[in-house]
């Protein structure tokens, strides 16, 4: 069995703003949702600077009391999820509920509530752990908790593939319903890690930009002077649907899932291999999973994180998989204004792919000031552009060399 999977709905939290429309407007215009770190105290940290959520209040889904339960990546799932419920218009009834799953997955997870509950323990002893802190803390929280609000009782599961996270999330659920297991699912991903532990060990890594005296210029992609990504927070989460269910329904399809690929490096923890040969591959499994040639793609969204190595090879695999039609190919990478979302980037990213299908207009690569002399391809640099786009692709590469990739369709 092979069905159609179409995109009704869209739900987006993000440094940029709290739901679709700010995070678009914030996109189109250029702005960046990076500024110093006010959710700790960072002296003595050598990264100062993060995107993160501002206003975000989970108050119309959860209780006070309930919300103190859960970490916030949980808080963001949900919110999120229940935002693309209401943007694609599909009721949960008693009649349907089987056959509408849930796939959101999380790269890190509850990391903040461990950190908090670790010190709990250390200075008040065990008896002051919480009994909400395992189930408030484990990544598959953050699709258990949107089943059980939403009563969906289909396929319940959470990707955990550190970047490429809510790529596979997106992936799965789509071979989901292409196989017949669902006709319906909410899909995608949520990350809330901004902490102390988190900060550290990336930075540790020298993985983030230190550029703390300009954190709105720090994330630039592509950019000679590039020197990290800027950590990020939010969730992007969609509502995939079979074609025909959702014609039936008169839903607004956005966008479809055209192919999906899935590749490893096999190569490093957390460096991409220099041949690329992961990235190229998981390029041209989508495409092959679409039946569609590289000269049909107009648009991609790039994993792009601003790391000096990670753009570079990003590059020279578009490059490879799109041979000539690479010099015509837009290319822009969000993160240079969402920072990166780590396991809630490929949702993020997946939504704004059909956004920019859906408005003909393609979001830029800010802070590109001095592009270096590998990074030679169309970045959309600095302002957005009025562009028809009929076929997009979103990549997502992961630590432990896991690679996804998506390829959009408008769904006509």
């Amino acid at each position: 069995m092979s069905r159609r999977v179409v995109v009704t709905g869209l739900g987006l939290i993000s440094p940029l703003g709290v739901g679709t429309e700010p995070t678009w407007d914030g996109l189109v215009s250029g702005k960046s949702g990076a500024g110093p770190i006010t959710c700790f105290d960072t002296e003595g940290f050598s990264v100062r600077i993060a995107c993160e959520v501002k206003g975000f209040d989970v108050g119309p889904w959860l209780s006070p009391k309930e919300a103190r339960k859960f970490d916030r990546f949980v808080h963001f799932a949900l919110a999120a999820s229940h935002m693309a419920l209401e943007d694609s218009g599909l009721e949960i009834t008693d009649e349907n509920a089987e056959r509408v799953g849930v796939v959101i997955g999380s790269g890190i997870g509850g990391l903040p509530l461990i950190e908090r509950t670790h010190s709990t323990l250390v200075d008040r002893g065990p008896r002051r752990v919480t009994p909400f802190f395992i189930p408030g803390s484990i990544i598959n929280m953050s699709s258990g908790l949107v089943s059980i609000q939403t009563g969906a009782k289909g396929p319940n599961s959470a990707t955990c593939t550190a970047c490429s996270t809510s790529a596979h999330a997106i992936g799965d659920a789509a071979l989901y319903i292409k196989h017949g297991y669902a006709d319906a699912i909410i899909a995608g991903g949520a990350e809330g890690v901004i902490c102390p532990l988190t900060v550290a060990g990336f930075a540790s890594m020298r993985a983030v930009s230190t550029r703390n005296d300009d954190p709105e210029r720090a994330s630039r992609p592509w950019d000679r002077d590039r020197d990290g990504f800027v950590i990020g927070e939010g969730a992007g989460v969609v509502i995939l649907e079979e074609y025909e269910s959702a014609r039936r329904r008169g839903a607004n399809i956005l966008g479809e899932v055209l192919g999906f690929g899935m590749s490893s490096d096999a190569h490093h923890i957390s460096a991409p291999a220099e041949d690329a040969n992961g990235a190229i591959r998981v390029m041209r499994l989508a495409l092959k999973d679409a039946g569609m040639n590289p000269e049909d793609i107009d648009y991609i969204n790039a994993h792009g994180t601003s790391t000096p190595p990670g753009d570079r090879i990003e590059t020279l695999a578009v490059k490879e998989v799109f041979g000539d039609h690479a010099r015509s190919l837009m290319v822009s990478s969000t993160k240079s204004m969402t920072g990166h979302l780590l396991g809630a980037a490929g949702g993020l990213e997946f939504a704004i792919s059909v956004l920019a299908m859906n408005h003909g207009v393609i979001p830029p690569t800010i802070n590109l000031d001095n592009p270096d002399g590998e990074n030679d391809l169309d970045y959309v640099a600095h302002e957005a552009r009025d562009a028809k786009v009929k076929f997009a692709l979103s990549n997502s590469f992961g630590f432990g060399g896991t690679n996804a990739c998506l390829v959009i369709g408008r769904g006509d």
